[in-house]
Formats: C-alpha cells, sequence, structure tokens
C-alpha cells in the first residue's frame, strides 16, 4: 500500500487575531470528494467559523471541489457537522454565550486512522493595543535572535 503525506492546513490569523484558551478535536462529519480534497491540500481555513445551531456544532470552512468528483462533487462553501462529545458542546456553548468569546478552526488535519479532525479553539477576540503589543514582542524576539548569531 503506498503511504501518501498527511496535509495539514493551519488557520494562520487565528493566533494573531484571538486570544486562545481552550482547544478541542473535533471530527467532522464530511462527502466522499470532501476527504479526497482534504487529503490533496485543497482546503482552507483562512475564513472559516464555527457556530451552534440547535444544539450543534457547525463549522463553515472552504473545501475545494474534487478534480476528479464529476456531478457527484461538493459544495465547497457548505456548513460541516462538528462531532464532539455532548458535554464539551454543551461546555463550549455556554462559554460562547458570554460576551467577546468565539470557536476558531485552527488546523485541519488527517489522523493516523485516515479520519479528517479539526482543531477548535475557544477564543476571545484581541484589541488593537494587544495585536500591537504581540507584534513589537516578536520583533524583539527576532531582534534579539539575530544579535546572539552577529
Amino acid at each position: 500500500m503506498a503511504q501518501h503525506k498527511n496535509p495539514q492546513i493551519k488557520n494562520k490569523k487565528a493566533n494573531y487575531l484571538f486570544h486562545l484558551m481552550e482547544k478541542y478535536t473535533a471530527g467532522i462529519e464530511l462527502k466522499g470528494t470532501e476527504i479526497k480534497s482534504i487529503r490533496s491540500g485543497m482546503a482552507s481555513l483562512s475564513d472559516s467559523y464555527c457556530y451552534f445551531k440547535k444544539g450543534e456544532l457547525y463549522a463553515k470552512m472552504h473545501i475545494a471541489e474534487y478534480t476528479y468528483g464529476s456531478i457527484n462533487n461538493h459544495n465547497p462553501k457548505r456548513e460541516r457537522k462538528l462531532l464532539l462529545k455532548r458535554r464539551e458542546i454543551k461546555k463550549l456553548e455556554n462559554s460562547v454565550k458570554l460576551r467577546g468569546n468565539t470557536i476558531v478552526p485552527l488546523l485541519l488535519y488527517i489522523n493516523e486512522n485516515g479520519l479528517a479532525k479539526l482543531q477548535i479553539a475557544l477564543a476571545k477576540g484581541k484589541k488593537v493595543h494587544d495585536k500591537r503589543e504581540d507584534i513589537k514582542r516578536k520583533d524583539m524576539k527576532r531582534d534579539m535572535e539575530r544579535e546572539k548569531y552577529r
């Protein structure tokens, strides 16, 4: 059996835009052409978000149509149900009801069993001054690293 690489699709903006509090790993309810697109790395988490509907957690993310999908292809922007334990869903739902909290997708990957998993985080939006502080901290760290090697 041929080994194929497991792609990891990251949401690079999440750490910059949000204070990440708690992380969870959720399964995703997918169609056949969607998992094939993910395996070929044809997904994006840049504009993705999670929300609750009728007590269940859904993610809205872009998974490109599968190249060889013909008429059986999926809608790239469709909502996908996230699979978590009932207790975790209730805890997240109560946390989101607090002002300023949201759920952010961080990482989409294929686990060792071949299943697609989405790492999500309970997050709180950063203010402009927090973002500026992060940039300053990164710049100082980078400058210190440069000085170390001079």
